[in-house]
């Protein structure tokens, strides 16, 4: 007798037992087999019993007191391999049948406790092969979790979402009286009050804003940038079909595809923790509610073919990820992203940073409080026991010249890290004494910061900006197509003002990468192709650089850069800039519109050399 049999007669017997309707007993257990019959199951079976018993409880990578001991990386080399391997096949997972897991993700909302689809904790020298399965993830869901693990590989599979909370529409109608749209098939909907609401597994509204693509070529229409949007007074035409009075652009043409979004990051496709010598390969990220990857306090990270795209040339949908492709906060070793492809999502494929603590408290010459201070970047690990930091003066970015040491460091906020806003920090040597709360100071960690190399993918019609790099060690960016990024197509920035992302640039190369038809669309850091744009309140009164520090501390050479428009970089607050032997194209794609008519524009900029270029229309400078 099958198990459902078994159910449905204990619930009938417990319904005559206890006086129960019969027919109303009957009809759940109906509504119940109508289920259990037409969605597939949850999961896939065996798999986190599996993991869960390769799990090391005690084993502790990192923390605020340690980095992993000589002994403990001798027993993870002589550790045996195992390698899991799952049966190809398509597999869901259900946010109410998840994993219940609390989980500070650097850059997204934290809303806690989540729902985690796989969780890899605890574990050494595991390889895990999904065999090009896919994983179909239903309502708010932290698909895949590696925590704490050593030498771990995850390959050869794809994550997708069966309702994703960005709302597609086309465009069938753009007359002076309004836009017809019509939803996507995989669109739930309803009217209310006359605005047009979506919905899905434990998501409901309706968008103010949106992504608008062109039918044909999937890229994002020209000088549309964030598409203002409004639902309101809509009259459904025929099902799935609105006529909206209130939402007007002339951009808009008949065959445009709109991504409707929400502004939230509940969490992230795969979470990277706590761990060492992690590698990503051959995974398709399909959409995530937030960043397709994000990694925080881990150590040398390889993506090789880690893909944030469509599910192919025929897919219906226009779009990604709600954020990033990949996210590394607080990261060091090495990260090495290579082989991939970035399309469609909203926003960057590549963010590498650290966190600025804001000082909050001086409470002796070698002690400071000092707090995560962006309301979605706080609750983890900062610093270790050990750690090499410097003080930046926030409002004009400079740093102090000298760096010093963390002796000991501890959660004031909270029991542990785990939560916490507010670190106790005490320093190897004083503190410069103009440092407290009376100003505005920032602390960096130099320790967690990464060398980075970023090789051989390809970056498209995504929104805002390609890549952003803020580390001072080497940074390495070849070999790459950034094709109609829609804004800047590399930044390299640092802020201690509003995300508080660390730091400085000291040793940058860009080199054989082609850009085609960057800065279609206006967003922030824009100013060029390339931009360094440091985010400083009070240039007029800085005295020192924030970037470079070097001759050719920036190196950009025999690159190709096909444009329409004329600003090719920008530079603010740099010494030591070098671009030679480029090669720039104009090409008549779109009319020029940009602001900057300046092919180089720089702002504090010392030791700059332009050389050795080719181009197909005059070169202009200017520098303020």
């Amino acid at each position: 007798m099958c198990h459902f049999s078994v159910f449905l007669q204990a619930l009938i017997l417990l319904g005559i037992c206890l006086g129960t309707n019969f027919s109303f007993v009957f009809s759940m257990v109906c509504l119940a087999e109508e289920e259990a019959v037409s969605r597939p199951a949850h999961g896939i079976p065996g798999l986190q019993e599996q993991l869960d018993a390769l799990s090391d409880p005690s084993q502790c990578l990192y923390s605020p007191e340690k980095n992993p001991t000589r002994e403990e990386l001798e027993a993870l080399a002589e550790a045996k391999p195992v390698t899991v391997t799952i049966p190809k096949g398509t597999y869901h997972f259900y946010c109410e049948r998840g994993l219940v897991q609390e989980h500070f993700v650097s850059n997204h909302d934290q809303d806690n406790p989540k729902s985690v689809g796989i969780s890899f904790q605890n574990l050494k020298n595991v390889t895990f092969d999904g065999s090009g399965s896919t994983f179909v993830f239903h309502g708010k869901m932290l698909p895949i979790v590696l925590k704490n693990c050593a030498n771990c590989t995850l390959k050869n599979f794809k994550i997708d979402f069966a309702d994703p909370a960005i709302c597609q529409v086309k465009v069938l109608e753009n007359t002076s009286e309004g836009l017809t749209i019509e939803l996507a098939s995989e669109v739930e909907y309803e009217v209310k009050d006359g605005r047009l609401f979506f919905s899905g597994t434990q998501w409901h509204y309706s968008p103010g804003t949106g992504i608008a693509f062109e039918e044909k070529t999937r890229r994002l229409v020209f000088t549309t940038s964030d598409v203002h949007v409004n639902l309101a007074n809509v009259k459904e035409l025929r099902p799935r079909v609105f006529f909206c009075p209130n939402w007007k652009n002339e951009k808009l043409v008949p065959g445009t595809c709109v991504a409707l979004r929400p502004w939230h990051r509940p969490a992230c496709g795969i979470f990277v923790f706590h761990d060492l010598n992690t590698t990503l390969e051959n995974i398709q990220i399909h959409y995530a509610e937030g960043m397709g990857v994000l990694a925080q306090m881990s150590e040398n990270i390889h993506l090789n073919g880690l893909s944030v795209c469509l599910r192919g040339e025929n897919n219906t949908r226009y779009f990604t990820t709600q954020a990033d492709a990949t996210h590394f906060s607080g990261c060091k070793g090495l990260i090495l992203s290579e082989n991939a492809l970035y399309e469609s999502m909203m926003d960057d494929a590549i963010n590498v940073h650290g966190t600025y603590l804001k000082v909050v408290k001086r409470v002796s010459d070698t002690t400071l409080l000092g707090q995560y201070s962006h309301p979605q970047t706080y609750g983890f690990h900062w610093g270790t026991v050990g750690d090499e930091v410097q003080f930046i003066r926030s409002n004009t970015m400079e740093h102090f010249d000298s760096v010093n040491r963390v002796t000991a460091i501890k959660a004031v906020d909270q029991p542990t890290e785990h939560g916490a806003k507010v670190f106790e920090i005490t320093f190897e040597k004083p503190v410069p004494e103009e440092i407290s709360e009376a100003g505005t100071f920032g602390i960096e960690n130099l320790t967690w910061t990464p060398e980075v190399i970023f090789r051989k993918n390809i970056i498209r019609n995504n929104r805002a900006r390609g890549a952003l790099f803020s580390t001072p060690k080497r940074t390495v960016v070849e070999e790459n197509l950034f094709d109609h990024t829609s804004g800047t197509a590399i930044l390299l920035c640092g802020d201690c003002n509003g995300w508080f992302e660390t730091g400085a640039c000291r040793d940058v190369v860009i080199r054989k990468n082609t850009f085609v038809n960057a800065l279609t669309n206006m967003f922030q850091f824009t100013n060029g192709v390339i931009s360094i744009y440091p985010e400083i309140p009070n240039l007029k009164d800085q005295r020192k650089y924030f970037h470079g520090g070097k001759p050719d501390s920036i190196l950009i050479e025999e690159n190709v850069f096909k444009t329409f428009d004329h600003p090719i970089l920008y530079a603010k607050s740099i010494d030591g800039l070098t671009f030679r032997k480029n090669v720039i194209e104009k090409n008549a794609d779109y009319p020029e519109f940009h602001w900057n008519q300046k092919t180089f524009l720089f702002e504090r900029a010392a030791n700059v050399k332009i050389e050795e270029n080719e181009s197909s229309f005059p070169l202009t400078i200017e520098k303020r």
